[in-house]
């Protein structure tokens, strides 16, 4: 009998990939989606509006089986859009910015972008994501290790990873 042996190799982003979110707004846009969020965010949500959690339920989540996600809003350029996604005017005043209104108590699942998953499952899925995301490749250096983390993360933390 032969024995194979599995050697474990590196994950393609061994050597540590850049982001700094821009607050573009793209990751929150497009097909219909589920921007989960925990009975913990929710708290601290309302607390950061100045509402109840029954207030933040009704106004800005949706039910789905046991958990809740926030709602979308349908916009006519983007598809479908994070109900906390607002355009302001951009810093040449000619064009609008679209911004998170949440961004510094916005869900883990948004705090960990774009180290999710599908997006480090190949070099291909990353640049994909990265064609719709002007922040990806660019900025901060995140190493092999705090990416993990970040694809792993259950825990909301103090301090958002990719500010």
């Amino acid at each position: 009998m032969r024995l194979t042996v599995l050697q474990k190799t590196s994950p393609w982003f061994s050597d540590g990939l850049r982001f700094s979110c821009t607050q573009c707004g793209n990751c929150c846009s497009g097909g219909p989606g589920f921007v989960w969020i925990t009975r913990q965010e929710i708290a601290k949500l309302a607390e950061h509006l100045g509402l109840t959690r029954g207030q933040v339920i009704r106004r800005y989540c949706r039910r789905v089986g046991r958990q809740y996600a926030l709602k979308e809003v349908k916009h006519p350029r983007y598809g479908n859009d994070c109900i906390f996604i607002r355009e302001i005017e951009g810093d040449s005043g000619s064009e609008l910015k679209r911004v998170c209104s949440i961004y510094e108590v916005r869900p883990l699942q948004c705090r960990t972008w774009p180290f999710w998953e599908g997006n480090l499952s190949s070099r291909a899925a990353w640049q994909r994501a990265a064609k719709h995301c002007p922040g990806m490749n660019h900025g901060r250096f995140f190493e092999r290790k705090r990416i993990e983390e970040l694809r792993e993360a259950k825990e909301w933390p103090r301090k958002a990873p990719t500010s």
